[in-house]
């Protein structure tokens, strides 16, 4: 069955919440250029401390440093970390070495064919990639590293399946009414999704529990 990773949570009710409808995987996100769902550093680590151990706690960091990672993540204190921009994949040489059982998940913003460059790239360092519709080519000022509600070009995604030696994760503009479509077409190891379920700004049971549905009906 496909992993399902909520993002953007916020509080200890969301997070129970999300476990209780069936979720394998709670997103957390630091501090961000852009996109919805930013909390304190320490809400973070409380919500983290109190999730069972077996739960993939991802910790979203705009870092672009090892040293900064590795102070995020330990000061968090989750289980993995998602790296939502690009890094000099040198950087990961540090931080496997300071954080050795930390899992380290890689962003790739899919805008056009040429993220499928990017595969070989990080595939030495990493334990998975996760597909997005941001838009890092605008830049500083205008950056966008996910969170957007958009769909990107499910066919490279499913190119970047085939060709990817490490789980894949596919995020962006996922909700209950195309879930389906997207499993079916990219084949992803895992979802990820926030605006989707979310009704002003709060995760919403009645959608959640449908995209849960969702899911399941299309992986049985």
């Amino acid at each position: 069955m496909v992993k399902v990773k909520i993002c953007c949570i916020s509080s200890h009710e969301e997070a129970a919440l999300a476990l209780r409808a069936g979720a394998d995987a709670l997103g957390l996100v630091g501090h961000m250029p852009s996109g919805p769902g930013v909390v304190a550093d320490e809400i973070a680590r409380d919500i983290a401390r109190a999730v069972p151990r077996h739960i993939d706690t991802f910790l979203l960091s705009s870092e672009t440093k090892a040293a900064d990672i590795i102070d995020h993540v330990r000061y968090c204190e989750t289980n993995t970390v998602q790296i939502v921009q690009h890094i000099d994949p040198q950087e990961y040489k540090m931080i496997r070495a300071k954080l050795p059982a930390i899992k380290l998940v890689q962003v790739i913003h899919i805008e056009d064919e040429s993220a499928l460059d990017l595969i070989e790239i990080y595939a030495p360092f990493i334990d998975a990639y996760l597909l997005d519709s941001g838009r890092p080519s605008l830049g500083e000022g205008a950056l966008e590293l996910g969170g957007t509600g958009r769909t990107h070009d499910w066919n490279i995604s499913a190119a970047f399946v085939k060709r990817a030696p490490k789980p894949v994760y596919l995020a962006g503009g996922l909700m209950p009414d195309n879930v389906q479509s997207a499993i079916k077409t990219v084949k992803p190891y895992g979802v990820d999704l926030c605006s989707g379920i979310r009704t002003d700004d709060q995760l919403d049971e009645e959608k959640l529990h449908f995209f849960m549905e969702k899911c399941e009906y299309q992986t049985s």
